[in-house]
């Protein structure tokens, strides 16, 4: 069967049912938040898994704990096609980042049903554990545990309570052990497709509802931990101090201004996470740690950058008397995108927007535009073509209270999806 089997489009009410439900399990002190490893967390987790259930899919957890839930094909010996995205947010994150992904996923499989289809390949629907950066240094917990580039440093990183990524795995249901080897090998999953936010204001500027993913940004991150002395702030001079928050802040505008500096291609850095201790009003600090990350769709612009970047701080805390101490936390290679699975995605766009009446060029009115954010896209292109569509973020803005898509481009993404699962479902 052709893509244009397809005569159910996504249904909105249903959509933003699902995405608001499950953006509504949050922490009510800090709007739209739900960390990972937390109670809240596992209560959006386990509605997820009910939701699943009750569109009769296989749920389980895999040994990293991501959350996947089983439609089988007519040929089960064929790879599965996985479609996903997560249900974890940044600290005041937005209500549709991950979320919109996940929920469109549910939608496909009903718009699937509601059109009377089954497909060839096992349609999987993953609820990737932790994309988001956590409180260990670590982002993409969940696909990196699934492609095997979850390390046992990283496995063992603790974070600000004490507490250790295995050990939180496993409380999650996952079983970290198994994590030394990968969970899915290269040629193991068909493809990989997600939904996903822009987080940026390409679409929204252009009046676009869609667009298709070329690629998305590596990341580099790290670490920093600048040792001072801590000391009484009214007694001791300002010549004698060795304050590492002064020297911290030079090392923060000392990344902005490295990376504002011209390249080849584009390149981002952004300091976040920083702890100073003591931290009291009358003490020197004594002790700053904070961790930064460079982004670029260069790999080797993003080991210059870091490294000019590292080598600065080293001399300027030197400068000041002080210690400088260099941990690595994660690095994430760019990835473009299949140009299989994008045109199957560019063709279902366009079906999409002739279908809805939203654009009468089909799929040569899709826009097709590069991802400045890492996804989990970035692991599973480790093991399978992967693919992705972006629906307009108001403004621009994203890991923000204020976070905005409007249901009906989210709802055309939903359908463009699901008529592109049915497309690789018969070509891969």
């Amino acid at each position: 069967m052709g893509a244009n089997s397809i005569m159910t489009a996504a249904n909105e009410d249903r959509l933003w049912k699902d995405i608001e439900t499950l953006s509504r399990i949050t922490d009510h002190g800090r709007p739209w938040t739900r960390r990972p490893f937390t109670p809240l967390y596992a209560e959006g987790r386990e509605w997820l898994r009910q939701e699943m259930e009750t569109l009769e899919l296989e749920t389980y957890l895999d040994a990293a704990s991501n959350l996947i839930g089983r439609l089988p094909g007519t040929q089960p010996e064929l790879p599965p096609i996985l479609v996903g995205s997560h249900t974890d947010t940044v600290t005041g994150g937005g209500r549709f980042d991950g979320i919109a992904g996940v929920a469109a996923g549910l939608e496909i499989v009903r718009i699937l049903r509601d059109s009377g289809l089954r497909l060839r390949h096992t349609l999987e629907i993953v609820d990737f554990t932790a994309e988001e950066p956590t409180d260990f240094g670590v982002s993409t917990v969940g696909s990196r545990g699934m492609v095997g580039t979850l390390t046992e440093s990283m496995l063992a990183s603790r974070d600000q309570e004490g507490r250790i990524l295995r050990d939180c795995i496993a409380a999650a249901g996952g079983e970290p052990a198994r994590l030394a080897e990968p969970l899915r090998k290269p040629g193991s999953v068909a493809a990989y497709l997600e939904l996903h936010i822009e987080q940026g204001p390409v679409l929204i500027e252009s009046g676009q509802p869609l667009a298709v993913v070329t690629g998305i940004v590596g990341i580099g991150r790290y670490e920093l931990r600048v040792a001072g002395q801590p000391d009484h702030a009214g007694t001791t001079p300002m010549t004698m101090r060795r304050d590492a928050l002064t020297a911290a802040g030079e090392l923060f505008t000392e990344l902005e201004r490295i990376c504002r500096e011209p390249y080849e291609a584009p390149v981002v850095g952004t300091v976040g996470v920083v702890h100073v201790s003591p931290n009291a009003a009358n003490v020197v600090p004594g002790e700053v740690t904070f961790k930064f990350e460079v982004r670029s769709v260069d790999p080797e612009l993003i080991d210059v950058v870091c490294s000019r970047y590292l080598e600065s701080a080293r001399q300027l805390v030197e400068a000041r008397g002080l210690e400088l101490h260099v941990t690595p936390l994660t690095r994430s290679e760019p990835v473009a995108v299949s140009d299989r699975v994008r045109e199957a995605l560019v063709a279902a766009c366009g079906e999409v927007l002739l279908v809805s009446g939203a654009g009468d060029q089909g799929a040569e009115a899709v826009p097709q535009i590069p991802s400045g954010a890492g996804h989990d896209g970035n692991q599973l292109s480790r093991i399978a073509p992967i693919g992705m569509v972006f629906v307009p973020s108001l403004g621009g803005r994203s890991h923000c209270p204020e976070e905005w898509t409007d249901i009906g481009p989210i709802a055309q993404g939903a359908g463009a999806l699901a008529r592109a699962v049915l497309r690789l479902d018969r070509e891969l």
